[in-house]
């Protein structure tokens, strides 16, 4: 069994940051990827900041410049520094992986999610 555990929520002011981090365990045989979405009330879930074994790095728009992500590979973690924080980040976030496990093979992994909330 797989798992993601996610740590990291809260409550912050406008202006404030946050860091959130994602470790998996369980029988891994190697990540390819990790990275954050989140979910806001009554909207889809969306792509955040995604990062490769490689260190290739993506960002949804909207956090571009505020967000950064970035990972252990040796400790299969990922983390994603939150700074600037608006009330439109308010979402749960969600930590995903694709990786993979033995003896599964490949799987996509997703944490249980952790909320953040920004007051204005």
């Amino acid at each position: 069994q797989v798992q993601l555990v996610e740590s990291g929520g809260g409550l912050v002011q406008a202006g404030g940051s946050l860091r959130l981090s994602c470790a998996a365990s369980g029988s891994i045989f190697s990540i390819n990827a990790m990275g954050w979405y989140r979910q806001a009330p009554g909207k889809q879930r969306e792509l955040v900041a995604a990062i490769t074994s490689g260190g290739s790095t993506n960002y949804a728009d909207s956090v571009k410049g505020r967000f950064t992500i970035s990972r252990d590979n040796a400790k299969n973690t990922v983390c994603l520094q939150m700074n600037s924080l608006k009330p439109e980040d308010t979402a749960v976030y969600y930590c995903n992986a694709d990786l993979v496990a033995l003896p599964d093979g490949y799987l996509e992994v997703w944490g249980q999610g952790t909320l953040v909330t920004v007051s204005s």
